[in-house]
Protein backbone atom coordinates (compact mmCIF):
# COMPACT_ATOMS: atom_id res chain seq x y z
CA UNK A 1 0.00 0.00 0.00
CA UNK A 2 1.24 3.48 -0.85
CA UNK A 3 2.05 5.54 2.19
CA UNK A 4 2.15 9.30 1.99
CA UNK A 5 4.74 11.15 4.01
CA UNK A 6 4.38 14.68 5.29
CA UNK A 7 7.04 17.34 4.98
CA UNK A 8 6.80 20.54 6.94
CA UNK A 9 8.68 23.48 8.41
CA UNK A 10 7.58 26.31 10.62
CA UNK A 11 6.09 28.32 7.75
CA UNK A 12 4.34 25.64 5.69
CA UNK A 13 1.47 23.21 6.11
CA UNK A 14 2.07 19.50 6.08
CA UNK A 15 1.62 18.25 2.52
CA UNK A 16 1.43 14.53 1.58
CA UNK A 17 3.76 13.32 -1.18
CA UNK A 18 2.09 10.93 -3.61
CA UNK A 19 3.62 8.93 -6.46
CA UNK A 20 1.74 8.95 -9.79
CA UNK A 21 2.62 6.08 -12.17
CA UNK A 22 2.14 8.11 -15.38
CA UNK A 23 4.00 11.19 -16.59
CA UNK A 24 2.26 14.39 -15.55
CA UNK A 25 3.91 16.86 -17.92
CA UNK A 26 1.38 19.05 -19.80
CA UNK A 27 -1.50 17.79 -17.66
CA UNK A 28 -3.74 20.21 -15.78
CA UNK A 29 -5.99 17.65 -14.07
CA UNK A 30 -5.43 13.98 -13.24
CA UNK A 31 -7.06 11.10 -11.42
CA UNK A 32 -4.90 9.50 -8.75
CA UNK A 33 -4.10 5.81 -9.10
CA UNK A 34 -6.33 3.34 -7.26
CA UNK A 35 -3.81 2.79 -4.45
CA UNK A 36 -3.15 6.51 -4.04
CA UNK A 37 -6.85 7.40 -4.14
CA UNK A 38 -7.58 4.79 -1.49
CA UNK A 39 -4.87 6.21 0.75
CA UNK A 40 -5.84 9.85 0.23
CA UNK A 41 -9.59 9.27 0.37
CA UNK A 42 -9.96 6.47 2.93
CA UNK A 43 -6.89 6.68 5.14
CA UNK A 44 -6.07 10.39 5.17
CA UNK A 45 -9.71 11.40 4.57
CA UNK A 46 -8.61 14.44 2.61
CA UNK A 47 -11.21 16.70 1.04
CA UNK A 48 -11.61 19.05 -1.92
CA UNK A 49 -9.35 22.09 -1.60
CA UNK A 50 -6.55 20.36 0.32
CA UNK A 51 -3.00 20.24 -1.01
CA UNK A 52 -0.88 17.35 -2.29
CA UNK A 53 2.55 17.04 -3.86
CA UNK A 54 2.77 14.57 -6.75
CA UNK A 55 5.86 13.11 -8.41
CA UNK A 56 5.99 10.83 -11.44
CA UNK A 57 9.54 9.49 -11.44
CA UNK A 58 10.83 12.16 -13.86
CA UNK A 59 12.66 14.16 -11.16
CA UNK A 60 9.92 16.80 -11.18
CA UNK A 61 7.35 17.54 -8.49
CA UNK A 62 3.83 18.83 -9.03
CA UNK A 63 2.11 20.81 -6.25
CA UNK A 64 -1.59 20.03 -6.63
CA UNK A 65 -5.00 20.82 -5.17
CA UNK A 66 -7.72 18.21 -4.69
CA UNK A 67 -10.77 19.09 -6.77
CA UNK A 68 -12.88 15.99 -6.06
CA UNK A 69 -12.43 13.35 -3.38
CA UNK A 70 -14.26 10.19 -2.37
CA UNK A 71 -13.24 6.84 -0.90
CA UNK A 72 -12.77 5.42 -4.39
CA UNK A 73 -11.59 8.29 -6.59
CA UNK A 74 -9.56 11.47 -6.18
CA UNK A 75 -9.05 14.15 -8.83
CA UNK A 76 -6.42 16.85 -8.48
CA UNK A 77 -5.50 20.03 -10.32
CA UNK A 78 -1.78 20.48 -10.93
CA UNK A 79 -0.44 23.93 -10.07
CA UNK A 80 3.07 23.88 -11.54
CA UNK A 81 6.01 21.69 -12.56
CA UNK A 82 9.21 22.03 -10.50
CA UNK A 83 12.55 20.32 -11.10
CA UNK A 84 13.69 18.86 -7.75
CA UNK A 85 16.84 16.73 -7.93
CA UNK A 86 17.55 14.73 -4.76
CA UNK A 87 19.74 12.09 -6.44
CA UNK A 88 23.28 11.24 -5.34
CA UNK A 89 26.05 11.72 -7.90
CA UNK A 90 27.08 8.12 -7.12
CA UNK A 91 25.11 5.48 -9.02
CA UNK A 92 24.70 2.22 -7.10
CA UNK A 93 23.27 -1.05 -8.44
CA UNK A 94 22.62 -3.41 -5.53
CA UNK A 95 22.62 -7.15 -6.19
CA UNK A 96 21.02 -8.64 -3.07
CA UNK A 97 20.64 -12.37 -2.57
CA UNK A 98 17.07 -12.78 -1.33
CA UNK A 99 16.88 -12.93 2.45
CA UNK A 100 14.17 -14.44 4.65
CA UNK A 101 11.17 -12.86 6.34
CA UNK A 102 10.98 -9.09 6.28
CA UNK A 103 14.75 -8.64 5.94
CA UNK A 104 14.52 -8.22 2.15
CA UNK A 105 11.81 -5.59 2.51
CA UNK A 106 13.89 -3.77 5.13
CA UNK A 107 16.96 -3.83 2.86
CA UNK A 108 15.00 -2.47 -0.10
CA UNK A 109 13.37 0.30 1.92
CA UNK A 110 16.58 1.54 3.53
CA UNK A 111 18.66 1.14 0.37
CA UNK A 112 16.26 3.42 -1.48
CA UNK A 113 16.48 5.99 1.31
CA UNK A 114 20.29 5.83 1.02
CA UNK A 115 20.23 6.51 -2.72
CA UNK A 116 20.50 3.15 -4.51
CA UNK A 117 19.39 3.42 -8.15
CA UNK A 118 18.71 -0.22 -9.10
CA UNK A 119 18.11 -3.35 -7.03
CA UNK A 120 18.30 -6.86 -8.46
CA UNK A 121 17.09 -9.75 -6.24
CA UNK A 122 19.47 -12.68 -6.66
CA UNK A 123 19.35 -16.44 -6.18
CA UNK A 124 22.50 -18.19 -4.92
CA UNK A 125 23.46 -21.68 -3.78
CA UNK A 126 22.89 -20.87 -0.10
CA UNK A 127 19.76 -18.78 -0.60
CA UNK A 128 17.13 -20.08 1.83
CA UNK A 129 14.14 -18.53 0.02
CA UNK A 130 12.22 -20.40 -2.67
CA UNK A 131 10.09 -18.28 -4.99
CA UNK A 132 8.85 -19.00 -8.49
CA UNK A 133 6.03 -18.25 -10.92
CA UNK A 134 3.14 -16.18 -9.60
CA UNK A 135 4.57 -15.93 -6.08
CA UNK A 136 7.76 -14.41 -7.45
CA UNK A 137 5.86 -11.94 -9.64
CA UNK A 138 3.83 -10.79 -6.65
CA UNK A 139 6.99 -10.39 -4.57
CA UNK A 140 8.61 -8.20 -7.24
CA UNK A 141 5.48 -6.03 -7.36
CA UNK A 142 5.45 -5.80 -3.56
CA UNK A 143 9.12 -4.82 -3.45
CA UNK A 144 8.54 -2.14 -6.11
CA UNK A 145 5.74 -0.69 -3.98
CA UNK A 146 8.11 -0.61 -1.01
CA UNK A 147 10.60 1.34 -3.14
CA UNK A 148 7.87 3.80 -4.13
CA UNK A 149 6.81 4.28 -0.50
CA UNK A 150 10.44 4.88 0.47
CA UNK A 151 10.67 7.60 -2.18
CA UNK A 152 7.49 9.21 -0.85
CA UNK A 153 9.03 9.21 2.61
CA UNK A 154 12.57 10.39 1.84
CA UNK A 155 11.83 12.95 -0.87
CA UNK A 156 13.39 11.21 -3.88
CA UNK A 157 11.65 11.98 -7.15
CA UNK A 158 13.12 9.17 -9.25
CA UNK A 159 11.92 5.70 -8.25
CA UNK A 160 14.63 2.99 -8.26
CA UNK A 161 13.94 -0.05 -10.40
CA UNK A 162 13.41 -3.44 -8.77
CA UNK A 163 14.50 -5.85 -11.48
CA UNK A 164 13.33 -9.41 -12.00
CA UNK A 165 15.16 -12.05 -10.00
CA UNK A 166 18.38 -13.38 -11.55
CA UNK A 167 20.85 -16.15 -10.85
CA UNK A 168 23.92 -14.75 -9.13
CA UNK A 169 26.30 -15.89 -11.86
CA UNK A 170 24.21 -14.24 -14.59
CA UNK A 171 24.08 -10.93 -12.71
CA UNK A 172 27.82 -11.01 -12.04
CA UNK A 173 28.51 -11.57 -15.76
CA UNK A 174 26.63 -8.41 -16.84
CA UNK A 175 28.94 -5.68 -18.15
CA UNK A 176 27.93 -2.05 -17.66
CA UNK A 177 31.15 -0.19 -16.94
CA UNK A 178 30.62 -0.11 -13.18
CA UNK A 179 33.12 -0.97 -10.46
CA UNK A 180 32.09 -4.41 -9.22
CA UNK A 181 32.39 -4.88 -5.46
CA UNK A 182 32.03 -7.98 -3.29
CA UNK A 183 32.51 -8.25 0.49
CA UNK A 184 35.27 -10.57 1.70
CA UNK A 185 36.93 -10.86 5.14
CA UNK A 186 40.43 -11.15 3.59
CA UNK A 187 40.06 -8.35 1.06
CA UNK A 188 42.86 -5.90 0.27
CA UNK A 189 40.69 -2.78 0.20
CA UNK A 190 38.20 -1.16 2.50
CA UNK A 191 35.72 1.20 0.86
CA UNK A 192 37.66 4.26 1.99
CA UNK A 193 40.84 2.95 0.35
CA UNK A 194 39.30 2.21 -3.06
CA UNK A 195 41.33 4.16 -5.63
CA UNK A 196 38.40 5.57 -7.63
CA UNK A 197 34.83 5.03 -8.82
CA UNK A 198 33.99 5.15 -12.57
CA UNK A 199 31.28 7.50 -13.82
CA UNK A 200 29.00 4.49 -14.39
CA UNK A 201 29.04 3.89 -10.62
CA UNK A 202 29.15 0.74 -8.51
CA UNK A 203 27.70 -2.76 -8.75
CA UNK A 204 27.53 -4.01 -5.15
CA UNK A 205 27.03 -7.71 -4.40
CA UNK A 206 25.58 -8.76 -1.03
CA UNK A 207 25.22 -12.47 -0.30
CA UNK A 208 22.68 -14.41 1.72
CA UNK A 209 22.72 -15.19 5.45
CA UNK A 210 24.96 -18.20 4.70
CA UNK A 211 27.33 -16.19 2.51
CA UNK A 212 28.58 -17.14 -0.93
CA UNK A 213 29.93 -20.60 -1.67
CA UNK A 214 33.63 -21.01 -2.61
CA UNK A 215 32.56 -21.62 -6.21
CA UNK A 216 30.54 -18.39 -6.28
CA UNK A 217 33.41 -16.40 -4.78
CA UNK A 218 35.65 -17.78 -7.52
CA UNK A 219 33.07 -16.73 -10.12
CA UNK A 220 33.04 -13.17 -8.82
CA UNK A 221 36.83 -13.05 -9.16
CA UNK A 222 36.59 -14.29 -12.75
CA UNK A 223 33.99 -11.61 -13.53
CA UNK A 224 36.22 -8.80 -12.29
CA UNK A 225 34.80 -8.09 -8.84
CA UNK A 226 36.99 -6.20 -6.37
CA UNK A 227 36.83 -7.65 -2.85
CA UNK A 228 36.34 -5.16 -0.02
CA UNK A 229 36.34 -5.24 3.79
CA UNK A 230 33.72 -3.92 6.19
CA UNK A 231 35.75 -4.05 9.38
CA UNK A 232 36.63 -7.10 11.47
CA UNK A 233 33.11 -8.07 12.49
CA UNK A 234 30.73 -10.42 10.66
CA UNK A 235 27.60 -8.51 9.63
CA UNK A 236 24.15 -9.83 8.86
CA UNK A 237 23.17 -9.58 5.21
CA UNK A 238 20.86 -6.58 5.72
CA UNK A 239 23.46 -4.83 7.92
CA UNK A 240 26.19 -5.45 5.37
CA UNK A 241 24.14 -3.94 2.54
CA UNK A 242 23.27 -0.76 4.40
CA UNK A 243 26.76 -0.35 5.87
CA UNK A 244 28.41 -0.70 2.46
CA UNK A 245 25.96 1.68 0.78
CA UNK A 246 26.42 4.27 3.53
CA UNK A 247 30.21 4.02 3.34
CA UNK A 248 30.13 4.41 -0.45
CA UNK A 249 27.91 7.48 -0.17
CA UNK A 250 30.21 9.02 2.47
CA UNK A 251 33.33 8.44 0.38
CA UNK A 252 32.03 9.01 -3.14
CA UNK A 253 28.42 10.25 -2.93
CA UNK A 254 26.55 12.97 -1.08
CA UNK A 255 26.60 11.99 2.61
Amino acid sequence: MIRATFFSDEKTMRIPRIYHPELLENQQYCQLSEDAANHVGRVLRMQSGEQLELFDGSNYIYPATITQASKKAVEVQLQQRIFDDRESPLKIHLGQVISRGDRMEFTIQKSVELGVNVITPLWSERCGVKLDGERLDKKIQQWQKIAIAACEQCGRNIVPEIRSMMKLQDWCAEQDGTLKLNLHPRAQYSIKTLPSIPEAGVRLLIGSEGGLSPQEIAQTEQQGFTEILLGKRVLRTETAALTAITALQVCFGDL
